[in-house]
């Protein structure tokens, strides 16, 4: 197997939801494991690889350009709509804070200097708001909602494994989908989530550029054909 790792960090604030919220704390509360380290899953981090990869496609369709990408997506992704994991070249981990974070915080509340609360309230905020009737311009009653955010500037990592190794225009596409990963999480169409995010190889090499390079040398060699 090989590996890769997907980094980012936060350039705003950010909701990686779990789908639920805390009674009389927040409605909307984030994904943070038992340590209280927010986390943006494997799943929906592939989910949106994959959409930014969509998106490629798509453009390079409008140009006649997208059969040799079409079947190097299927390797990284799989077949739309199927369940089978065993489909897809590529496995994405989880996306979580640096491993020596991690690894600090766990002593931290092994020997009890730190509780997962804290953990959890040193890297998120509660963001309050209300819907606002557009007549009036007043707050809508009963709509106030509270919301955790993770902040800022918080960094990232995903471990990518390949089944087996991958080729050239793999990894091609592939940071091609990760130059275009702008955004995650819960409002991301609001503003929030935005993020940068590299491809790292497994001796720690930024690759993006390295790798997206080949990708943009096909395309324009298409387009002179």
């Amino acid at each position: 197997m090989t590996t890769f790792r997907l980094k980012f960090i936060l350039k705003s604030d950010a909701t990686f939801g779990r789908g639920d919220g805390v009674v009389g704390l927040v409605n909307s509360e984030v994904q943070h494991d038992a340590y209280g380290l927010p986390y943006l899953g494997g799943r929906a981090l592939k989910g949106l690889l994959g959409e930014e990869c969509a998106n490629i496609l798509f453009a390079l369709e409008c140009q006649g350009k997208a059969h040799r990408w079409k079947e190097v997506a299927k390797r990284l992704f799989g077949n739309p709509g199927s369940q089978d994991t065993d489909q897809s070249l590529m496995h994405v981990g989880n996306a979580c804070p640096p491993e020596d974070l991690r690894q600090a915080v766990r002593r931290g509340i092994e020997r009890s200097e730190l509780s997962s609360e804290q953990v959890l309230r040193s890297l998120t905020a509660i963001r309050r708001q209300t819907a606002v009737d557009a007549e009036t311009g007043a707050p809508r009653k009963e709509t106030l909602r509270a919301t955790r955010v993770i902040l800022r500037q918080t960094p990232f990592e995903a471990t990518l494994t390949f089944l087996t190794d991958p080729t050239p225009d793999d990894l091609a596409l592939l940071a091609a989908c990760v130059k275009a990963l702008r955004r995650a999480g819960t409002g991301r169409n609001r503003g929030r989530g935005e993020l940068e995010a590299r491809l790292y190889d497994g001796r720690g090499r930024d690759v993006t550029e390295e790798h997206f390079a080949r990708f943009r040398q096909a395309i324009e060699q298409e387009a002179a054909l």
